[in-house]
């Protein structure tokens, strides 16, 4: 599985679990509406990290929580 769709499914599985929408995510994580669009619709195929952090921050939760799923186990590059 590429990145961009890993971090897109995980993205949307939080939103799930939490019962918020992807606008309210951005709110709560400081980023703007369109940053998390692309990350869902895997527009952005090498996000940031400061992204994914804000992410985490916005969430109250580690970056070993965000990337301990198996999502990530087999991630392909996406610059192949």
């Amino acid at each position: 599985m590429k990145l961009s769709k890993a971090i897109s499914r995980k993205i949307m599985n939080i939103c799930a679990e939490k019962d918020i929408t992807p606008n309210k995510l951005a709110n709560i994580c400081c980023l703007t509406q369109s940053t998390i669009q692309n990350l869902i619709t895997e527009k952005s195929h090498n996000p940031k990290l400061l992204t994914i952090i804000r992410l985490c921050e916005g969430l109250n939760i580690s970056m070993k929580d965000f990337f301990d799923d198996e999502l990530f186990s087999k991630i392909e590059r996406e610059d192949l």
